[in-house]
């Protein structure tokens, strides 16, 4: 991929009004949700549940909760709850889409996608009461962390945490709307961003204090530096299929040139959430365990306790379902196969209609195993490379997979904008490019 002078386009950025207001609004929103960190839901006390997350929580699914919300949660603050709700409705309505034929029909039509985009703030709200009232639950439950428990402490938390997690709704619609695009992911980008400087004053630390020696870290950064470079390859990656449009007449009987294009199928277009899936399922026995306090309940937690070996094992075969399961969601050959029959557009060799629905579908399919191994190889990554290399600490595959998808999002968006503008942008070739295979064979 060629680069353009980053300097000269950064430049470019500046002299481009419309998409320099843009940038700037978005900051001043993100910068707003960072205050939000240091604003504590009163009632509590911080530092307990500061300490259960360090010894206990950052595992399962409140660690992972906890990581796309910048450690909001972990420090109890009234934006805890963070994007999350919204995210969780909105993949709830996608998911409605592909198995309820009329909430399908809704997102085909824009006076179905704002009622859709209704439906999906009102199951926010939701969401957000019950998450924040079985947050308010899980804090009494933590022995010092709530001066006076009760109904009443339930409720106060709940309200804080719910009006919390809708500004936060609001807020990103607004970076939506008005900003680069694209808000809930951006906040979950920032929220991750902001905790790798306190990471790399820990991992400091950890080398004056010898808990890491020079051949820990020469490995560490080594395995952080192939899998940045294996994370953007996935990334960017794309099986191409050739699609050609027939000659048609242009007046005066002069014929067009049949144009020859490319459909872009990802490797990896389930992103991040079969690992969030994943690691949702399997933290159940664990949950149960604790509510329980079964005996039984308490052997199986035993055996999918981060790390072991039946964890891992459970995570992997978890991982490689959701993402097949994900992709099905998302992707519809039927319609894509549809579209382009309505375009006079066909796949060189095969028939359009339903015989180019199955061919594209095959190919997804073969496709997505490759990308179903490789996020199962960075969800198990931290585990295995902690105990090859004894760290005092785990970095995680999962975050660098968000960060890395986001970037590329935003800085495709810049480019658009330099390109309307004829500035030079980030990539000389005008845009981010897929990197794959061409042709119409298989995988």
């Amino acid at each position: 991929m060629a680069q353009a002078n980053p300097a000269a386009a950064l430049a470019n950025i500046y002299k481009t009004p419309e998409l320099w207001e843009k940038i700037k609004f978005t900051f001043i929103c993100l910068a707003i949700y960072r205050l939000g960190s240091v604003v504590t839901a009163p009632g509590v006390d911080v530092i307990a549940i500061s300490d259960f997350f360090q010894n206990q929580g950052s595992q399962g699914l409140l660690g992972l909760y906890d990581l796309f919300v910048g450690g909001q949660l972990s420090r109890a603050t009234v934006f805890a709850l963070g994007i999350m709700p919204y995210i969780s409705a909105s993949i709830f309505v996608q998911i409605a889409g592909a198995v309820i034929p009329t909430v399908e029909k809704m997102q085909k039509d824009e006076d179905g996608r704002k009622k859709l985009t209704q439906y999906t703030r009102y199951a926010t709200v939701i969401l957000a009461m019950v998450q924040a009232w079985g947050f308010a639950i899980f804090t009494e439950s933590l022995q010092g962390a709530v001066a006076n428990p009760g109904f009443w402490f339930k409720v106060q938390m709940a309200l804080f945490l719910t009006t919390g997690a809708i500004f936060v709704m609001w807020l990103g619609e607004q970076i939506t709307e008005k900003g680069l695009g694209n808000g809930a992911s951006l906040m979950i980008y920032f929220s991750i961003v902001v905790r790798f400087w306190p990471s790399i004053f820990g991992t400091i630390g950890f080398i004056r204090t010898g808990a890491i020696g020079p051949f820990s870290l020469f490995v560490l950064a080594l395995v952080m530096v192939v899998v940045v470079a294996a994370v953007v390859a996935i990334t960017l990656a794309a099986r191409r299929v050739l699609i050609q449009i027939p000659q048609r007449t242009v007046g005066r009987g002069r014929m067009r040139e049949a144009a020859r294009n490319f459909i872009p199928l990802r490797i990896n277009s389930s992103g991040v959430m079969p690992i969030v899936f994943a690691q949702s399922v399997i933290v159940v026995p664990g949950a149960v365990a604790q509510f329980s306090q079964n005996p039984t309940a308490q052997r199986m937690a035993e055996l999918f306790m981060p790390g072991s070996f039946w964890y891992m094992v459970s995570l992997g075969v978890l991982i490689l379902f959701f993402t097949y399961f994900y992709t099905s969601i998302i992707f519809n050959p039927v319609d894509l196969a549809e579209n382009l029959r309505k375009q006079g557009g066909f796949i060189p060799g095969v028939k359009p209609g339903s015989h180019t629905a199955k061919y594209i579908d095959e190919v997804v399919s073969r496709i997505t195993l490759p990308g179903a191994l490789f996020l199962t190889a960075i969800a198990l990554m931290p585990a295995i490379v902690g105990n090859w290399i004894n760290v005092p600490f785990q970095f995680g595959g999962t975050s660098l997979l968000i960060v890395v998808g986001v970037a590329l999002d935003s800085m495709a968006q810049m480019q658009q904008h330099l390109l309307l503008r004829k500035y030079d942008g980030f990539m000389k070739k005008g845009r981010v490019r897929f990197r794959g295979r061409q042709g119409t064979g298989g995988f």
